[in-house]
């Protein structure tokens, strides 16, 4: 009896611990939502370009300067699983930075491209650096659909980045310099005006 008193009771503690440790660290096991629906909380804007909420929609918009522009998270992030859904309105060249370092509107780090048909989207592009890293097949252009909603997935584990489309894998990657580096995630709005695109339905899930 005694024994079984024991072996119950070390369950209940088992079970308490399990609990707790859920409840302390939840960012290392559920995905967290980084953008609220309503306002800019947890991100900063650089540059001069519009950034605004619309209908629970995050509006990027190009100004009357027409140049470069930022949305950075507050927080930095290393080994991550992002998820997201875009809009291209008008035209949709912009990107979604990761492990990022902003100055100004000089940002360092890594982008994976969101831009109209047949121009690299999933790629992954090095600001102020190697360039162009990895382009994806052309032929998996055709999952991206202009002017519609659009789910894209990236996925940054250590020196490894896949990303997704639509549930089409574009690129998988593995890099040394990206591996030891952490940073910010950014959305960006690419220079010469007319560009519009609303995003909604960003999450992250941090990853050990």
């Amino acid at each position: 009896m005694k024994k079984q008193l024991f072996s119950l009771g070390l369950v209940r503690g088992l079970i308490v611990m399990i609990l707790i440790g859920v409840l302390i660290f939840p960012s290392c096991t559920s995905t967290q939502n980084i953008f609220n629906g309503q306002d800019l909380t947890g991100w900063k804007i650089h540059g001069t370009e519009k950034w605004y909420v619309d209908n629970g929609d995050l509006i990027c918009e190009s100004g009357p300067d027409k140049g470069y522009g930022y949305l950075a998270t507050t927080k930095s992030y290393k080994n991550m699983d992002l998820q997201l859904e875009f809009k291209q309105e008008a035209n949709g060249n912009s990107g979604v930075f990761f492990r990022s370092s902003i100055e100004g509107t000089k940002i360092a780090g890594w982008q994976a491209e969101v831009a109209p048909p047949g121009n690299n989207s999933g790629g992954v592009y090095e600001s102020y650096g190697r360039g162009w890293l990895i382009k994806p097949d052309p032929a998996l252009d055709k999952a991206l659909k202009m002017g519609e909603w659009n789910k894209m997935r990236i996925k940054v584990d250590n020196d490894e980045v896949t990303t997704w489309i639509n549930g089409q894998q574009m690129i998988y990657l593995k890099d040394e310099k990206i591996g030891q580096a952490e940073g910010q995630v950014a959305l960006q709005i690419h220079d010469g005006g007319g560009i519009k695109v609303r995003w909604r339905n960003i999450k992250i899930k941090e990853l050990p």
